[in-house]
């Protein structure tokens, strides 16, 4: 069981970890994907993520119902999840319909796709 979480001397493999270092994605690529894990890390938003992904375009309402929350809180979430460019609106008369962008497709799709951890692994 290692107790550490570092190395006990300095050991770098320059060439392997620069050609690592300069692959990496921009700063600005990797924020935007951490506001977007971020908009994804509540467990209600999660949940109405879900519904948009099985129910392709739903209103508030009809969210509200699904997930079990007020109108109110789920609007809260779904501004969140537009503003992370997860989720998308249109007006329809007096509706206000949702749907998942096609980044929700993406993201969501890995996080779905993800397996669950053994039990007792960290």
């Amino acid at each position: 069981m290692v107790t550490d979480d570092r190395c006990e001397l300095l050991c770098i493999d320059f060439d392997h970890a620069e050609a690592l270092r300069v692959g990496l994605p921009d700063q600005s690529l990797l924020t935007r994907g951490a506001e977007r894990l971020r908009a994804l890390g509540d467990p209600t938003r999660l949940r109405i993520a879900h519904a948009l992904l099985v129910g392709d375009e739903l209103c508030v309402c009809d969210l509200a119902w699904i997930v079990g929350s007020s109108q109110g809180l789920v609007s809260h979430h779904l501004r969140q999840l537009r503003s992370a460019g997860l989720a998308e609106s249109r007006r329809d008369g007096k509706l206000v319909m949702y749907r998942l962008s096609a980044a929700g497709h993406q993201v969501l799709g890995l996080v779905a796709a993800a397996p669950a951890p053994e039990a007792g692994s960290a």
